[in-house]
């Protein structure tokens, strides 16, 4: 029983991790029809603000600072490489998106020396607590409840502002929202600072769990997201946070089945729950099939 609830525990965390994540993703997609493949790696680029500025700064003015220069570099990466490409085919601007992926990484292996940093020990969340027996974190505990508020903040900013009724106009109709007067860069900037705010958000839980930062880091969590994102259905963020607790739950699952070498197929699983998922539901779990007008 006490090991059942450790592993569903570390799963729903996880998952809240991966969920804040995918939600940047899925965002950017709605809006754009855009896969920004550089989210992961802004998500380790936290990580790293995070330790820099902890060493030389007190932990409480040194983690929200962190969020900020990460929301900054969202903005700035949406600005410098995406903005020029606004009316180019869809593949330069994956290229672009891939180029600032490898910019991201080699500039941190750059700065750290392709060393792990330690991310440092946030007070109380890295402290242990007992729940029905099993032992864990307290970022455990907090994370699947820090994700629903999260998700129920931005979900009533995209239904009752007006910067949420522009995004989802533009998401609905890019070219028609420019005609009628919306201010397509500022919704596209918007909401790259929210994917990018979600994502800081998300690196300060999960290297409180997984401590140790390369400059790789960000590589698999996200891909992980961008698999819940797809797995949910992309362009819908209830779909992204739903397929992303799935899947943590399943990775841990499968980390404990009992055979040897179990966990060295935790992310070939992820991949493969994917592609089942695709093959019955095309559109995934909440995914809207949608027509190109020609």
């Amino acid at each position: 029983m006490e090991f059942a609830v450790s592993v569903l525990l570390s799963g729903i965390s996880v998952g809240g991790q991966y969920a804040l994540i995918a939600i940047g993703y899925t965002m950017v997609y709605g809006i754009l029809r855009l896969i920004n493949f550089a989210h992961g790696d802004v998500f380790m680029v936290s990580g790293l603000m995070g330790i820099y500025l902890s060493s030389s700064l007190p932990l409480p003015l040194a983690l929200p600072l962190a969020l900020v220069m990460t929301v900054a570099l969202g903005f700035c990466i949406e600005r410098v490489a995406y903005k020029p490409l606004r009316s180019a085919p869809r593949m330069s601007v994956m290229i672009s998106a891939i180029g600032v992926s490898y910019l991201l990484q080699n500039t941190a292996t750059y700065i750290t020396g392709g060393q792990p940093m330690n991310y440092p020990t946030i007070p109380f969340l890295s402290d242990s607590v007992v729940i029905l027996g099993a032992s864990t974190k307290w970022v455990t505990i907090i994370t699947p409840f820090l994700v629903l508020a999260l998700v129920v903040a931005l979900t009533q900013l995209i239904n009752h502002t007006k910067v949420g009724m522009a995004m989802r106009a533009v998401a609905k109709d890019f070219e028609t929202s420019q005609l009628m007067g919306i201010k397509i860069n500022s919704v596209i900037s918007a909401t790259f600072i929210i994917g990018s705010f979600l994502a800081a958000v998300g690196s300060m839980l999960y290297f409180s769990n997984y401590p140790y930062i390369t400059p790789t880091a960000g590589a698999m969590p996200g891909l992980k997201a961008f698999v819940a994102a797809v797995f949910g259905g992309i362009g819908s963020i209830p779909g992204a946070v739903i397929g992303a607790f799935l899947i943590g739950i399943c990775e841990n699952i499968v980390k404990v089945l009992p055979f040897e070498g179990a966990s060295t197929f935790v992310d070939a699983f992820t991949f493969a729950l994917l592609i089942v998922i695709l093959v019955a539901k095309p559109t995934g779990l909440f995914g809207e099939k949608v027509s190109d007008k020609v």
